[in-house]
């Protein structure tokens, strides 16, 4: 007799089902595990032993044979522990093998019998209401798999005994809540910055429209601290995009108690991060801090510190929205819609163009630090601002700054604007300004007849790209949005080469 048990296997965000079959026959006594399994998979046949061991059951004096279809499919991780273990209890007759027929199951075994969480639980969950089964998975995981379907059919056992109880009808398990982390209360506020107020401005722009940002300045002037407040003025992630983002750390296994938040993400990676690190990859090709960034803001500080292939890695994401991920027996894909955020000196000594110093390497010292930037890299990026040392009469000054709260609504009514233009136009992928096609801003972002000449002269004096060209189309559009204005002007596109000129400037300098 074969017991048959499903489970899934995981490509990306996406689960592939897997068909786990059992099957005990006469022969030497032992537990074979077939079917592409990696080390953590084999080291399963201990763990199931022990488990239902504990739970009072006993291993055949048989031979036990478990194969893992389709065989060609990689199988990585301990979430097949549950599954072989249930096939073994079903071939056993501990359990009707029938009412597993209807449930995809996936779980790590500890050695006294209980159910110990594992990663992908929401997309295994999802995968499965599609499919039109329930899904058996660990207690810790149950309040994610619940964000699935209110109708969808989840067991969430704490142990073996207890999912037997549950089939064998001696106990019932309930389902489980839907849970999510309560909003976040405690982060930084822009009134906390004194100073600064151009820098504010830009972070409002970028806010608004979605759009990459670099902040160039010394050493103290805020720049980071100009960072940190960047979530509070976005605004909450939309049922979609709260599921992209959810399916992602579900995979990674950074949902903390199995609950959402609405909150979007902020990664802010140390500049040792390999490339591996920062895109996806590894051995089981994990998302990497892009993807884990995607709907959210990934924030580089010490830009030129960060190894040139990992920085030049993010051109593929930036433009496409996707991590695409090629090994020799993978191809993955994560998703990565990210808006890129970057702070860094002005030159190695981080002093160039301050009043009163003079660097003993000279112009060298800047031009070779700003090299380490790639132009593709620079020209991906709409908003370029300086970020001058705060002087002592903004420290001193008593009055506070505009609140997180009062810009968070003005972005809000922005990307509202741009949401329902984008619907007009059938574009219903795109919800910001930076992410709309070259036709889309073109046709959405016409400038009058004094902005058109405007532009025409900047592109030819600054050598604009056709990216870059396309870039402050959207940067202007995003302002005339902050204002409410239907047509894009010349103070608008004004505003916008602005953000600009200095990043050419910089660029010429490299």
């Amino acid at each position: 007799m074969v017991a048959r048990v499903r489970t899934v296997a995981f490509q990306g965000i996406e689960a592939v089902p897997v068909d786990v079959q059992v099957m005990i026959a006469p022969g030497k006594v032992n537990m074979h595990i077939v079917g592409l399994a990696d080390k953590a998979v084999a080291e399963s046949r201990e763990r199931v032993q022990a488990a239902l061991h504990a739970s009072g059951l006993s291993m055949p004096s048989k031979k036990v044979t478990v194969n893992l279809a389709p065989a060609d499919l990689p199988k990585e991780g301990s979430h097949y522990d549950l599954p072989i273990a249930l096939g073994l209890m079903a071939a056993l007759g501990a359990i009707p093998g029938d009412m597993l027929a209807g449930y995809v199951v996936l779980g790590e075994l500890s050695l006294d019998g209980t159910i110990a969480a594992v990663a992908g639980a929401l997309p295994a969950a999802i995968g499965a209401n599609a499919e039109g089964k329930g899904l058996i998975c660990p207690f810790a995981c149950g309040p994610e798999a619940a964000w699935a379907g209110k109708d969808f059919d989840i067991l969430a056992p704490r142990s073996l005994i207890a999912i037997a109880n549950h089939f064998r009808g001696t106990q019932v398990l309930s389902r489980p809540e839907a849970g999510i982390h309560a909003s976040a209360r405690d982060l930084p506020d822009l009134a906390d910055i004194k100073g600064q107020e151009t820098a504010k401005r830009a972070l409002e722009v970028a806010a608004a429209g979605g759009h990459n940002l670099l902040m160039i300045g010394p050493p103290g002037s805020g720049k980071s601290m100009l960072a940190q407040p960047l979530p509070s003025i976005l605004p909450p992630l939309a049922p979609k995009e709260l599921l992209e983002v959810s399916m992602i750390a579900s995979v990674a296994g950074e949902l903390g108690e199995g609950k959402l938040t609405d909150r979007r993400p902020f990664r802010a990676p140390h500049h040792s991060a390999s490339m591996a690190a920062m895109v996806g990859g590894g051995l089981r090709v994990r998302p990497g801090e892009a993807s884990l960034a995607h709907h959210g803001v990934l924030f580089l500080d010490e830009f030129p510190e960060f190894s040139p292939q990992a920085l030049d890695a993010l051109r593929q994401p930036l433009e496409t929205g996707d991590c695409m991920i090629a090994r020799a027996n993978h191809r993955v894909t994560y998703p990565a819609r990210i808006q890129l955020v970057a702070a860094m000196n002005p030159c190695r000594c981080g002093m160039a163009g301050e009043p009163g110093y003079r660097c003993l390497r000279g112009e060298r010292c800047r031009t070779d630090y700003q090299a380490r930037i790639s132009g593709p890299l620079l020209d991906r990026i709409d908003l370029r601002i300086e970020v001058p040392a705060v002087s002592a009469s903004d420290l001193i000054r008593p009055d506070r700054a505009e609140k997180s709260a009062d810009v968070a609504l003005r972005v809000a009514r922005a990307r509202t604007i741009q949401r329902e233009r984008f619907e007009r136009l059938g574009a219903t992928s795109t919800t910001t300004n930076a992410h709309c096609s070259p036709s889309v801003i073109e046709e959405v972002a016409m400038p009058d007849a004094s902005g058109l000449s405007l532009l025409k002269d900047a592109s030819e004096k600054l050598g604009f790209s056709a990216r870059a060209y396309h870039r402050v189309l959207k940067v202007a559009r995003t302002l005339a949005d902050l204002e409410a204005s239907e047509t894009v002007g010349r103070i608008h596109l004004a505003e916008a080469i602005s953000y600009r000129m200095s990043s050419e400037r910089m660029a010429q300098a490299a």
